[in-house]
């Protein structure tokens, strides 16, 4: 059982930059990979990069490549989403996954964070 808590969210302007943590409980988070999605509203919850369990594997989707950068610490038990050159279409809840496979689908992941809202001013 892996409990996720997402923090780091808020108001930037287009240009900006922010970087969300994905905090983990539980002493099982080296073995699984983690992932990072994103809920924009009235649209569906899409992937947004991937990382696997010893980080050495990382995928994005191709709407933030060269952006944003995963990235995990396991001996804190967090995982991170660096976010630069923020754009308006970056707005949404970002969530944070825990699952077997660093897979860009969403039922590959058992674990769920509570969200952060990430909005990007124009």
């Amino acid at each position: 059982q892996v409990q996720l808590v997402e923090s780091g969210g808020g108001l930037v302007q287009a240009g900006g930059s922010l970087r969300l943590s994905c905090a983990a409980s539980g002493r099982t988070f080296s073995s699984y990979a983690m992932g990072w999605f994103r809920q924009a509203p009235g649209k569906e919850r899409e992937f947004v990069a991937t990382i696997n369990w010893s980080g050495n594997r990382r995928v994005y989707a191709n709407s933030v490549k060269g952006r944003f950068t995963i990235s995990r610490d396991n001996a804190k038990n967090t995982a991170y989403l660096q976010m630069n050159s923020l754009q308006p279409e970056d707005t949404a809840v970002y969530y944070c996954a825990a699952g077997d496979y660093d897979e860009s689908a969403l039922p590959m992941y058992d674990y769920w964070g509570q969200g952060t809202q990430v909005t990007v001013s124009s």
